[in-house]
């Protein structure tokens, strides 16, 4: 029996994807494997994510210009580091794409998604400043990963800052309130257009916030489709 690969986690810290978990595809539940699609020629599911600010800087030192830069540039970086490292191994990007891949599930089952009560997912190191960049299916032989181990912060939190300073009394009732968050972003000269002041207050990984351009580009696109679907 050959020896298993380690996964090549400095090419992808490199890149700006600094999150990094390989499953196997036989060991996911069913729930996620049906959202895949065909799986027959692979072995194993590869999440790439990213956690602070990096990876904007590498999109714009990247020069991706486009409607979608940072899938751009993952699509991009995946394809490239196959080709130089991986060339006779297949794969498949799942995300970013159209298909309803269960980002969350994974997240979690990575050990890296807790709920906030902000809506966003949220661990002790990073906060809730990472995002899910990739899905791929591979047939590679990597040592697959265990979940890491780290707690959700929320419930040791008294403050709750995220709660008092939100404008819109979205969390105010325990649970969040999709419509009156749409409904504040949706005003003019609305304070959270282009952030979240709820997510911005939260203390726990302060230090990976993004910044204001990277902001600006991931709810601008939400606002688009608040907009599309509202008016």
């Amino acid at each position: 029996m050959s020896e298993r690969q380690v996964f090549p986690a400095a090419l992808f810290d490199q890149a700006g994807l600094n999150r990094q978990h390989v499953f196997a595809i036989d060991a996911l539940p069913e729930a996620i494997r049906s959202t895949l699609g065909d799986t027959e020629n692979f072995r194993q599911l590869i999440l790439l994510g990213h956690g602070g600010k990096r990876l904007w800087a590498c999109v714009q030192a990247a020069g991706m210009v486009g409607e979608h830069p940072i899938d751009d540039y993952v699509v991009q970086t995946v394809a490239q580091i196959f080709a130089e490292h991986f060339a006779d191994q297949k794969y498949r990007i799942v995300y970013p794409g159209d298909g309803p891949v269960g980002l969350q599930q994974l997240g979690k089952l990575a050990g890296w998604h807790h709920p906030s009560p902000f809506m966003v997912g949220i661990d002790d190191e990073w906060g809730s400043w990472f995002a899910y960049r990739a899905v791929i299916l591979a047939d590679t032989d990597f040592l697959p990963f265990y979940a890491v181990d780290r707690s959700n912060p929320c419930p040791s939190c008294s403050e709750r800052p995220c709660i008092s300073v939100c404008p819109a009394a979205a969390l105010a009732n325990g649970e969040f309130a999709l419509d009156k968050c749409i409904a504040y972003r949706r005003q003019d000269g609305s304070a959270c257009q282009y952030t979240c002041l709820a997510r911005s207050a939260c203390p726990v990984g302060s230090e990976h916030h993004y910044s204001e351009a990277q902001l600006r580009h991931a709810y601008g696109i939400s606002l688009r489709m608040i907009r599309q679907l509202y008016g």
